[in-house]
């Protein structure tokens, strides 16, 4: 029965029969197989061809029809396509539909720029939600290793809020680098002294560490007082969620 089965793309019926190792040899073939119970309708694709493969029962026979798709290929000589990768040789793959941002996609222009007035905010709420922003992770092309996100710019840095008793006994440790070089500071301290800090140092714990991580921190703009210099960017309000409202409701 193999020696009078026409040459046809290599596919294999799902119900038992098999055809391996084949070629076209015209643009359409037609091949007719004789009737039986095992034989299906369906086949499956060993490889890649282009193929639109259509099947129709007869009288006595089942006919499959494949037709090859023309596609023009590069004229790439044999010696030479070790230079290229194999997208470029043989085309794009039909079969992987994974989408990766490319340098267009995350132009440093043409991203979105946020302000946040920290007046009376929770220090923790409101860096959670720039984080997000600054990592892109609000948008449906988030992509993890990819600088997706937006830059946020924070006003009056020296009015955020926290809760509880984290004023007198939140603690922020540094060093010098010389020998009994640690100095330790509250919140109101730092607070007095460098307000921006402690909004940098909630916001940078929030993003990756690494070489990504240190290029998304620099999205991140922190100002004492209501003025900034950057109007011509146009920022848009970004609102912080606070769950004191939600229970006074």
């Amino acid at each position: 029965m193999a020696a009078a089965i026409p040459t046809v793309p290599s596919f294999s019926a799902t119900m038992g029969y098999f055809f391996n190792d084949i070629s076209l040899s015209s643009p359409a073939t037609a091949v007719a197989l004789p009737r039986t119970t095992f034989l299906a309708k369906f086949f499956v694709p060993r490889s890649k061809p282009s193929l639109l493969i259509s099947s129709f029962p007869l009288r006595h026979k089942l006919s499959v029809c494949c037709q090859q798709q023309q596609q023009q290929l590069p004229a790439i000589p044999q010696e030479q396509r070790w230079m290229f990768e194999e997208s470029e040789i043989n085309g794009p793959d039909i079969w992987n539909k994974t989408w990766y941002p490319k340098a267009a996609d995350h132009i440093t222009t043409k991203k979105t720029w946020y302000i946040v007035d920290a007046t009376d905010k929770i220090l923790g709420r409101m860096a959670s939600t720039i984080a997000v922003h600054i990592r892109g992770k609000n948008l449906a092309t988030y992509t993890p290793s990819v600088d997706m996100g937006a830059y946020v710019i924070v006003i009056n840095a020296e009015k955020v809020a926290v809760s509880g008793k984290k004023r007198t006994q939140k603690l922020y440790r540094r060093h010098s680098g010389r020998p009994g070089g640690l100095k330790v500071e509250t919140f109101d301290q730092l607070q007095n002294r460098i307000p921006e800090r402690i909004i940098e140092h909630a916001v940078r714990g929030m993003l990756p560490k690494g070489r990504l991580g240190r290029a998304l921190f620099t999205h991140l703009k922190v100002y004492e007082g209501p003025d900034h210099p950057h109007e011509a960017q146009q920022p848009i309000p970004l609102p912080i969620r606070d769950k004191r409202m939600q229970v006074e409701r």
